[in-house]
């Protein structure tokens, strides 16, 4: 399927915010929602946005009722994923059901929500913005100026400086395609499913947070057994944080660097997205040319028309 492109927001554009896993508390939404309005978008939240105190935001009907009327609206362009946790990948099979709308919209977020960013593109050929979460704009850290450029449409490229962890990756060339995935343990989870990543032909990406080093190797191990890195162009390897051993060691880095030496893909290291303190946005599905050899990089269009 080819790939559709998004216009950029606006002053004045509606954006619908969207808890399609957990909850954050009522303070930081209300942060969040009144730093977008200084940005001078209307905002549109949910009322029920938050009800329970389940495993999720909302009850899966519910959700699923706010993320459709978020993705199908004509009057929004962009749909912002408030927090992750978990849930995402519970309105999969509802999402399935759906009608490709004719409007492509921006959606961003990462984490739990990477089940959503698999679906629309492969499903609906949609390009999608992994990147911070709505929480952290109301949030003191707040967000990398680079999101708010990427989504107003003053960044049409981004450019990463990467490290290359085998030798595939050190032999200089050009990499052309378009990266797919994001959190490692969700892209995971949807091995077995109708929507688990391809992986051929893709340009892979993974990040994740708080998973010890045999977490990690397992998870990479089924991924190579079910072949999803057979066909790959390449890997690369975003932020990694936490997941410390019982002695306060940690052994994921160790992981990361024994996968890539046995793997015949290119592995690379550095890109500066996911659960870290600075988290730049890495658009998904849309053209990128990786750049091998002793300096690696990778630039890579946002998808803005």
């Amino acid at each position: 399927m080819k790939a559709s492109s998004w216009s950029p927001i606006q002053c004045g554009d509606v954006v619908d915010v969207v808890a399609p896993g957990s909850r954050c508390s009522n303070d930081e939404l209300e942060k969040s929602v009144e730093a977008l309005k200084r940005w001078g978008l209307q905002v549109r939240v949910p009322r029920n946005l938050f009800r329970g105190r389940g495993l999720c935001s909302n009850s899966d009907p519910v959700r699923m009722q706010h993320l459709k009327e978020a993705l199908l609206s004509p009057e929004s362009r962009l749909v912002w994923a408030i927090r992750g946790g978990y849930g995402s990948i519970r309105l999969l099979p509802s999402l399935s059901r759906w009608k490709r709308p004719s409007q492509t919209k921006i959606f961003l977020g990462y984490s739990d929500v990477t089940s959503i960013h698999l679906f629309l593109n492969q499903r609906w050929g949609w390009p999608t913005l992994h990147g911070p979460l709505l929480e952290r704009l109301g949030k003191e850290s707040g967000l990398d100026p680079s999101v708010k450029r990427v989504l107003f449409g003053n960044l049409d490229q981004v450019t990463y400086r990467l490290k290359p962890l085998n030798m595939a990756a050190r032999r200089p060339r050009a990499v052309k395609g378009e990266i797919y995935g994001g959190n490692l343990t969700v892209v995971q989870s949807t091995l077995g499913t109708p929507w688990q990543i391809h992986g051929e032909g893709q340009i892979l990406f993974f990040e994740d947070i708080g998973e010890r080093g045999y977490r990690v190797d397992r998870m990479l191990v089924q991924m190579e057994q079910a072949g999803i890195f057979r066909r790959a162009r390449a890997i690369l390897f975003g932020q990694f944080s936490g997941g410390e051993e019982k002695d306060g060691k940690k052994l994921w880095p160790k992981v990361l660097r024994e996968f890539a030496k046995t793997s015949s893909v290119p592995v690379l290291s550095g890109v500066p997205s996911g659960h870290g303190r600075v988290q730049k946005p890495l658009p998904l599905r849309t053209f990128t040319e990786l750049h091998l050899g002793e300096d690696p990089y990778v630039v890579v269009d946002t998808g803005v028309k």
